[in-house]
């Protein structure tokens, strides 16, 4: 099936700080099943864009191959993009970032692409502190090969036909802990409220930021006995803490009321309400992230939220002091050392 552009009728509609609306943010109509998760999620991130005032052109999607890899063709098209080789797409967000770092590089990636044969290129990314949001469309299964379990797919789980999954799943979320991620979240393709901050947020964040989607596959993984379709994940699924993300401005001070609920005028004139919860989990320690995964849920809840943030450690371009100007700006009269260059440069290897 080709895709086809989505027409553009967006004179009602409102506009952001840059002037354009939420259509101006789209891409083609969506080839993938009705009802198919990483739709949901391709709206989250068409939003999340949108309510920031990003301009389209200043992001550089990356995908693999898989289901999940086509989402990149159904938002923003009018950004630089690229569908890589199976499992290989963090390799091209890294060379791509590490020629100019100016742009917003969205990785979007599923449960097969990042856990099977691309986990070495996941892993490597992370321990890279690569400035990009890595988006894992996770459904539990390979949906382009009909159906069978990927490495995420959680013991107990069963296929249509009744066949129960017997391997241990890999859970992206803690090896992203453990290689030293600074931003580790997980959602639900069916929570947008929640999912949208936290797009919002890892965008924001400098460094390389995750986020695990549980996104059910209609056609093959959202029957009675998986652990990831829409049934078992609405039934389940327990934001640790309450998500939301305010653009950097001028600091608004307000004190929680002894209901631990707290009222506040944002920049714009609209209101927000926060309410604490879950006040012992704090997203900072890192030991009660891993322990919080690691810890089978008495009650079977799938944890949601920002799991883990650090602000503190240096992206790919502090840790290499690459220049804060772009490699591609550069002149071929400036990369090139000449031959004498050259030479004193390969005696230090002598």
């Amino acid at each position: 099936m080709t895709s086809m552009p989505k027409p553009k009728l967006d004179k009602h509609l409102p506009r952001n700080k840059l002037g354009l609306t939420i259509r101006n943010y789209e891409g083609v109509m969506s080839t993938l099943c009705a009802g198919c998760g990483h739709d949901s999620v391709t709206a989250s991130l068409v939003q999340a864009f949108w309510e920031l005032g990003l301009a389209p052109e200043s992001a550089a999607k990356v995908s693999g191959i898989g289901c999940s890899s086509k989402t990149t063709a159904y938002f923003m098209g009018q950004s630089h993009g690229i569908n890589t080789v199976h499992g290989r797409m963090p390799s091209v967000a890294t060379g791509a970032n590490a020629v100019n770092g100016d742009l917003h590089y969205i990785g979007i990636s599923g449960d097969g692409d990042s856990l099977s044969i691309g986990f070495g290129q996941f892993a490597h990314a992370i321990r890279r502190n690569l400035n990009m949001l890595y988006v894992i469309e996770n459904n539990g299964v390979y949906g382009l090969t009909k159906g069978q379990f990927s490495a995420s797919a959680d013991v107990g789980s069963t296929t249509k036909k009744g066949i129960a999954n017997e391997q241990t799943p890999i859970d992206p979320c803690v090896q992203a802990l453990t290689l030293g991620a600074g931003f580790v979240a997980r959602g639900f393709s069916g929570d947008k409220a929640q999912l949208v901050p936290l797009i919002k947020a890892a965008l924001m964040h400098k460094g390389f930021a995750l986020i695990d989607v549980i996104s059910p596959c209609v056609t093959f993984n959202d029957h009675k006995g998986s652990t990831k379709s829409y049934a078992h994940t609405y039934k389940y699924y327990h934001p640790l803490i309450h998500t939301d993300f305010v653009a950097e401005a001028d600091a608004i001070i307000g004190e929680h009321d002894e209901d631990g609920a707290l009222e506040v005028t944002l920049h714009d004139g609209g209101q927000l309400k926060f309410k604490q919860t879950d006040a012992g989990y704090d997203p900072r320690d890192k030991a009660q992230a891993v322990e919080t995964l690691m810890t089978p849920s008495s009650n079977g809840e799938i944890r949601t939220g920002l799991l883990y943030l650090n602000e503190d450690s240096p992206d790919m371009h502090g840790s290499n002091q690459l220049p804060a100007r772009p490699l591609n700006q550069f002149a071929h009269e400036e990369l090139c050392p000449g031959s004498a260059g050259l030479e004193k440069l390969l005696r230090r290897y002598g």
